[in-house]
C-alpha cells in the first residue's frame, strides 16, 4: 500500500533553502522509496513603501522588499517504511519553515 509525503520549505534566504532541499534528499536517496520530487514553487515578493522623513517632503520615499522562496518535495512511499521517523529527525537550519503533510 502506498502512502504519500508532502514537505513544503519556505525561506527568506534561497542558499538556506537549496542546502536544505539537498539535506533533505540526500536522506531520501538512503531511505527505500516509490519516487519522490521536487517542485520550486514562484518566489512571492512583498514591497513596502516609507516616507523618509514624515513631515517635510512627501516625494521623499524609501522602498523594501521581502522574499519568500518555496520549494515541496513530495515522496510516495511504501507504509512499511519509516520515512516520517526520518524526515522528523533531519536538522534543518534556523530560517527554513518546514511543514509535513501525510496525505
Amino acid at each position: 500500500m502506498d502512502a504519500k509525503i508532502r514537505i513544503k520549505l519556505e525561506s527568506f534566504n534561497h542558499e538556506l533553502l537549496t542546502s536544505s532541499c539537498q539535506k533533505i534528499t540526500n536522506i531520501l536517496k538512503n531511505a527505500q522509496l516509490n519516487s519522490f520530487g521536487m517542485v520550486s514553487l514562484p518566489t512571492k515578493k512583498r514591497i513596502y513603501c516609507v516616507l523618509r522623513s514624515p513631515h517635510v517632503d512627501k516625494d521623499s520615499r524609501e522602498h523594501f522588499e521581502i522574499r519568500v522562496h518555496k520549494k515541496i518535495i513530495e515522496v510516495s512511499y511504501d507504509t512499511e517504511s519509516k520515512i516520517f521517523d526520518l524526515l522528523s529527525e533531519t536538522d534543518l537550519p534556523t530560517g527554513v519553515f518546514c511543514k509535513i503533510v501525510i496525505n
